[in-house]
């Protein structure tokens, strides 16, 4: 589109149009005033129309124009050559004036920006350049692309096929492709000096998601459910809010036994160690009693087998799909509860710690927030009277609560002496309850083997069922098992 522009440096006006499918700038000596903006729109004026009209003589207006020897026909001998070439046509030269093309651009722009982000975000970027944006607009010259063209990719990505059965990608990930595309057009209209097409384009709108913490009482049933070898861990992501990647990568270099304090300085993501989420999130966790036992126990098992305090049986951190699909939702299915993604852990730490009347301020550095705003818009329904306590209210409500728990729904065997009344099931305090039977490790050899069969306190499956690891295809609960199917169907 023709425009009159300035030029930056000196402050002059310049015309600023294409002729023969290419861009022209042709600078004057007047400087930007109203005045002479008008005088320069009319004589642009009569070059359009002339251009439209195909009338247009260059010379006529630029007659010591740099661009001229672009425009003028070199004279050539009247004998035709028999490998004369045919001229380039006007769709070419426009994309060649039109700068490079998104799939190079876009290229060089992670190149250069890549110093400045972790290695997980690069990895993410690199999947959504190459899997939604380049595929739509990869070699088209990126000085061309127009905001019709942004807001069809933008409709097309609505259209295609998401998670589950959802007909379409979520707004929140919309936005995030479409984030990608606005900085990089930003970045190409800031250098080729053109009006960026995604500037002006709304994010959707993403609907608030309620979070879903669990009560003392459900906490206090799954810890006394869980398997032995995930209780202390799953009793320091519910009362210390760590993120999944900070207690996945978690080292024994990090904890500070003296004075009760988990260190976050790094996290672990993607299969990789990196820097924390923000500058925030590298903050110093209270241990509360529970948790400062439970990373005592942790010690006896995996501090000399391993830098990390929880690891898998070959001593890396723990993959976070796999508890999920394997442990957690397996075990809120056994429990009877609603599938909750292991996060909540996380949001059931800041929602107790607000029950008990902890300083606002407090919680949030543990949570690793520079401020409470996040903490009131997200738990505001949990915020009672504020107090100005310190770790303290927890520390008394989870002394009372964990040692007199809620009563427990238990299944007697057939050989235990506890019976019930005729058709009622029992229930026992949670200290009381059985734990699940942990999996009979694999890829364990000799003594070790041996030694983690026989350590006290492991609940053993009872006859006729197989187990299996963590890291096989399910776990597997003696409720499950063939015999109990079959005496359940009356054979």
């Amino acid at each position: 589109m023709p425009n009159i522009r300035v030029h930056k440096p000196n402050g002059m006006l310049f015309f600023d149009f294409r002729y023969q499918g290419q861009r022209c700038r042709e600078y004057t000596a007047l400087p930007d005033s109203p005045v002479n903006r008008r005088k320069m729109e009319k004589v642009l004026a009569r070059i359009e129309a002339e251009i439209e009209a195909g009338s247009f003589d260059y010379k006529a207006y630029f007659p010591s124009s740099k661009a001229l020897a672009r425009f003028t026909k070199p004279q050539v001998e009247e004998t035709p050559s028999v490998l004369s070439v045919a001229p380039a046509p006007p769709e070419v030269l426009a994309e060649s004036a039109a700068g490079p093309t998104f799939s190079d651009f876009a290229d060089q722009w992670v190149q250069e920006r890549s110093i400045e982000w972790r290695r997980s975000h690069i990895r993410s970027l690199l999947s959504t350049l190459d899997g939604r944006i380049k595929p739509h607009f990869g070699q088209k010259p990126i000085a061309s692309i127009t905001k019709t063209d942004v807001l069809a990719f933008r409709a097309a990505l609505a259209k295609e096929p998401g998670r589950g059965e959802s007909t379409g990608l979520s707004a929140k990930r919309i936005n995030e492709i479409m984030g990608t595309l606005r900085q990089i057009m930003a970045e190409a209209a800031e250098r080729f000096e053109f009006t960026s097409p995604a500037v002006n384009v709304k994010r959707l709108r993403v609907r608030k998601a309620d979070i879903q913490p669990f009560s003392l009482d459900q906490v206090q049933t799954i810890l006394a459910t869980i398997r032995s070898d995930f209780k202390d861990y799953l009793m320091v992501r519910f009362f210390t809010g760590m993120r999944t990647g900070e207690i996945n990568g978690l080292k024994w270099k990090y904890l500070d036994f003296d004075h009760r304090l988990i260190l976050v300085r790094e996290t672990h993501v993607l299969g990789e160690d990196d820097y924390t989420k923000t500058d925030g999130s590298q903050r110093d966790i209270q241990m509360s009693q529970p948790v400062f036992d439970a990373l005592l126990r942790q010690h006896q098992v995996t501090g000399k087998v391993s830098e990390y305090v929880f690891c898998n049986l070959l001593g890396q951190p723990l993959d976070n799909t796999n508890f999920t699909k394997r442990v957690w939702y397996p075990l809120l299915r056994h429990l009877g509860y609603e599938q909750r993604r292991p996060y909540q852990m996380r949001h059931t730490a800041a929602t107790l710690w607000l029950a008990s009347g902890e300083a606002p301020e407090w919680i949030a550095r543990q949570l690793g927030h520079t401020s409470t705003e996040m903490l009131f818009r997200t738990y505001s329904r949990y915020v009672p009277n504020m107090t100005r306590q310190d770790g303290s209210a927890m520390e008394r409500l989870l002394a009372n609560r964990m040692n007199h728990g809620p009563l427990v729904r238990h299944q007697p065997d057939a050989s235990s002496s506890q019976t019930g009344a005729p058709g009622l099931p029992l229930y026992v305090t949670a200290d009381q309850q059985s734990p699940q039977p942990t999996p009979k490790p694999r890829g364990i050899s000799g003594q070790r083997a041996k030694a983690q069969r026989q350590a006290p306190g492991d609940a053993q499956p009872p006859p006729g069922v197989r187990w299996f690891p963590a890291n096989s295809f399910s776990v597997p609960h003696p409720q499950y098992s063939r015999a109990n199917a079959v005496t359940a169907m009356g054979c």
